[in-house]
């Protein structure tokens, strides 16, 4: 072979890495669909596409909502149910001597509405339903033949009984509602499926938990979000949601209850989002819903280092107002509590995350999401790096441009996200008198500066004459 110039290409020089995760999420929330791998949503799939791949469910609804808000990539963990959905108590006014019953578990939680427009008994009386508490009814609809009707999509079917002593066994005006609660997994249940992620070769930076949970799980998240970190070199955070309040609570009481659960969970691994809202949904329906899966749509949306509260970028749509009713008065105490809360400005139209916050001790500096994300992503394409430099040799005849030359590669990640303005800068530092050649180990430390927010504006406002200057 005749000799020339050749010419090798290095690849990997500028420090970017071809997957990143940002932005992905994994949600683990009820489904009837069995699946032995995560399924994947998109952001350009349709209302029918996540109903086909994760039944109606409340799993399907959280990617919805997320995907309305923002969500390009989720990983979904469909679990069965350990408790079924179940139907509460029947209600009827109006005049008309018909009955109603359930047959049937739901697969959701309902407020179910149901108006007859037209007297009549069966084949005659017609009727209007909803499945959102009124805010938005189907078509008009004969009453069938036989009394039996399928509510579409619920798993529920009204079995209407006619009275034979009257003509019309259902009047113009009757009304009928009764209310749902989802079919729920247990602490277990999610722990279970948090072993399908801890090996996977999945890039994600958060699990969303779907559905109500309570301190114990909130802990037990905690715990695994350390053996993420430090066992299966995954930076992550979870995003979980507060309870609802009860029928018996006031406001008050309800704000209190959330406060006094929360004290002594210290985690910035998690996020306990208490924002609720009556919410236009992607399928048309308006539902009082738990803004977990709105403010997993958000971080999509917004970079690494940005904050979701941004008020100029991030206005929430499709809220329509804040739940409970009167919740705005303990918004700035479960902010301090370290929930995530949504709120209004006076003089700005629509509403926003009030702080992306964590459940972080007093001082932290990752007491925001914002922080988290950067700190995780800087973990995250370091060790890649880092991992490039495994077994590399060290000259001892100058072994200090030898560790050199090693930290600067594993510094480009951070130069990177300097680049991109997700930090403000970044340095490495090796520790001087390492014994290489016993320990065979290098230790560095990584220093960088985050970037600046601003949270809160005074303004001093005056008068002034200018011939007094």
């Amino acid at each position: 072979m005749l000799r020339d110039v050749k010419i090798n290409i290095t690849d990997g020089g500028l420090g970017a890495s071809s997957v990143k995760g940002e932005g992905a999420h994994v949600k683990i929330g009820v489904s009837p669909i069995v699946s032995t791998a995560p399924i994947t949503i998109t952001g350009g799939m349709n209302v029918k596409k996540i109903k086909e791949k994760l039944g109606n469910s409340p799993l399907a609804d959280s990617c919805m909502d997320s995907v309305s808000a923002g969500s390009n990539v989720i990983y979904c963990i469909p679990v069965q149910a350990s408790t079924d959905g179940t139907v509460g108590e029947i209600t009827k006014t109006g005049t008309g001597k018909g009955t109603c019953t359930i047959e049937g578990k739901p697969n959701n939680s309902y407020d179910v509405e149901l108006k007859f427009i037209e007297s009549g008994g069966f084949n005659k009386a017609t009727f209007k339903y909803s499945i959102d508490g009124g805010y938005i009814f189907s078509d008009e609809t004969t009453l069938p033949v036989g009394g039996s009707f399928e509510l579409p999509e619920t798993g529920l079917t009204l079995k209407f009984t006619e009275d034979t002593d009257v003509e019309d066994s259902f009047m113009a005006d009757d009304v009928i509602k009764f209310s749902t609660i989802a079919p729920q997994m247990t602490n277990q249940d999610v722990l279970n499926a948090l072993d399908k992620l801890k090996n996977s070769s999945l890039n994600f930076e958060y699990i969303h938990v779907v559905g109500e949970s309570t301190k114990a799980l909130w802990a037990a998240l905690a715990v695994e979000a350390e053996k993420f970190f430090n066992t299966y070199f995954k930076p992550i955070f979870f995003v979980l949601e507060a309870r609802n309040k009860n029928a018996d609570e006031t406001v008050d009481e309800y704000a209190q209850s959330l406060i006094a659960e929360r004290k002594g969970l210290v985690s910035y691994f998690i996020q306990v989002v208490t924002a609720r809202a009556l919410y236009t949904k992607m399928d048309g329906s308006i539902r009082d819903v738990n803004g977990a899966s709105i403010v997993c749509g958000l971080y999509s949306r917004a970079d690494v280092q940005q904050s979701i509260g941004e008020t100029r970028t991030f206005p929430i749509s499709g809220i329509l107002k804040l739940l409970p009713e009167g919740i705005e008065d303990s918004i700035g105490a479960l902010d301090e509590a370290k929930y995530l809360t949504f709120r209004e400005y006076v003089g700005l139209e629509g509403f926003y995350v009030t702080n992306a916050r964590m459940m972080a001790q007093d001082g932290s500096d990752y007491k925001y999401a914002e922080r988290v994300r950067v700190s995780n992503k800087l973990v995250r394409e370091t060790r890649k790096e880092a991992l490039l430099q495994i077994q590399s040799q060290v000259d001892m005849s100058d072994p200090e441009g030898s560790l050199e030359a090693i930290a600067k590669f594993i510094q480009i990640p951070g130069d990177t996200m300097v680049r991109q303005k997700e930090i403000s800068s970044v340095r490495i530092i090796i520790p001087e008198g390492q014994d290489i050649l016993g320990t065979e180990k290098l230790a560095l430390k990584i220093r960088y500066i985050p970037i600046g927010y601003i949270r809160e504006i005074e303004i001093d406002m005056g008068m002034e004459n200018p011939l007094l200057s």
